[in-house]
């Protein structure tokens, strides 16, 4: 492996360890401080944001800033607000909602451009250096999913009280993944990576001379509508990206509740929910690598439409399972189809953007891209689940969020299942992309 790539792998590494270290636990912190039913609109902010955030980072690092570089600038922005949140949550239990939510909503208003900066900057030193993005690209991309498994088992694990840091699976034990400390995990990481980012090759911008108003803001990534294909395959994106903030916003609270089960209460799943979880980005590093071979044989829409299949069984297999044998293997069953929900969606649709795109607008579509994924259908989704969620289940006095009736949660479940089979089918009917091996 050359110098180039071990760099590439670094970078990807930590974009995703400041994600992993409270991504997929917030949802249980919030309910012990006394923000359990805002949990939906934490996640819902990062759709917010990711519907103009990337787009105009987009049109800077087209146009103004080389990619890698603003994609240092970003994390140190989100990197300090990270920190800010740990010492709000160090100097009381319950913050003050306003001011959380706002510094909460900086940070994550500067992560979430660098989900596409990340890709517009490897794609481009990849290229420069000559190097096959298609086939290329996704082993280094997976050391960004070992990343976020990294930091989801560290805050999993970690302990720091009065006998000093250290690392358990005991149930009694409040780790990081039930305090503010997941936060500063994050920050302290994203700053790290402000740093390496200066030193990565330079991506050199593409200047282009006169030119419309709508080009010269680089807005003329929007063209790619004017296609049939591209804006169908921007419109799936967001109907499919509905599904992605879910079980992150609400697969550990579901797993934790079960902590408040007499017949449940000491079982692994209900005790270790962020390390459990962490099962999916397991899945996702090893379904990464399965990407170049399904999209050099079966092309974009068969990739999209196994993912869209198997948000189905995601979401299907939680509300069937139960932290017991044999119901927790299907908890690890879903945690296992993730990988191919999420990587065959956001990796290959990431990789397909950049095939059908020209050159100096390759950063703005990425960040429509996200709009459309990330902003958006996240939006939607994660506000939609939220209502679900809160019709079918409530928090009560011991921080559980439990199923108001005995199938409130598998219920919910259901539902979501439900809405990504119904997309599965109309992708499938209206979608139309002929593959030509040839181009891959």
């Amino acid at each position: 492996m050359n110098n180039l790539k071990v760099r590439l792998i670094v970078m990807n590494f930590l974009q995703f360890a400041v994600w992993g270290a409270y991504l997929t636990c917030m949802g249980n912190y919030l309910g012990k401080a006394g923000m359990g039913a805002e949990i939906s609109w934490f996640y819902a902010i990062q759709g917010i944001v990711s519907i103009f955030m990337p787009t105009i980072m987009g049109i800077v690092a087209d146009k103004y800033i080389q990619p890698q570089k603003l994609l240092g600038i970003c994390h140190a922005i989100a990197g300090m607000a990270m920190i800010g949140l740990f010492y709000l949550g160090a100097s009381t239990a319950t913050p003050d909602k306003a001011l959380f939510i706002t510094i909460y909503t900086i940070s994550v208003a500067f992560y979430m451009p660098t989900l596409a900066l990340s890709n517009t900057a490897a794609f481009t030193i990849m290229k420069d250096n000559g190097l096959d993005t298609v086939k290329d690209f996704p082993p280094i991309r997976v050391f960004g999913t070992v990343g976020f498994i990294a930091t989801m088992w560290f805050v999993n694990c970690a302990v720091l009280d009065d006998n000093g840091f250290s690392f358990t699976l005991d149930p009694n034990d409040f780790k990081f993944q039930l305090t503010h400390y997941q936060f500063l995990v994050s920050g302290v990481l994203s700053v790290l990576l402000f740093v390496y980012c200066f030193t990565l090759p330079a991506c050199k911008l593409v200047k282009k001379e006169g030119g419309s108003l709508v080009e010269s803001m680089g807005l003329n990534a929007f063209k790619l509508f004017k296609t049939k294909k591209m804006a169908m395959f921007f419109i799936f994106s967001m109907l499919l990206g509905m599904s992605l903030q879910v079980t992150n916003g609400y697969a550990t609270p579901f797993l934790t509740h079960f902590k408040g089960v007499a017949e449940y209460a000491d079982s692994f799943a209900a005790n270790n929910a962020t390390m459990l979880v962490s099962l999916s980005q397991v899945s996702e590093a090893l379904c990464i690598l399965l990407i170049p071979f399904f999209l050099k044989r079966y092309g974009i829409k068969v990739v999209m439409l196994i993912a869209m299949f198997a948000w189905v069984f995601r979401f299907g297999f939680f509300g069937l399972g139960n932290p017991a044998m044999p119901g927790v293997l299907l908890f690890v069953l879903s945690c296992i189809v993730y990988g191919v929900a999420f990587d065959f969606f956001n990796v290959s649709g990431a990789m397909f953007v950049d095939r059908e795109c020209d050159p100096d607008i390759k950063a703005s579509a990425q960040g429509l891209f996200m709009l459309m994924t990330n902003g958006l259908g996240a939006t939607i989704g994660t506000l939609a689940a939220g209502k679900i969620i809160d019709h079918f289940c409530t928090w009560n006095e011991n921080g559980f969020l439990v199923g108001k009736f005995d199938a409130g949660w598998p219920t919910a479940w259901y539902i979501f299942a439900g809405f990504a089979l119904v997309v599965a089918v109309s992708f499938m009917v209206l979608f139309k992309y002929k593959h030509d091996p040839s181009k891959i």
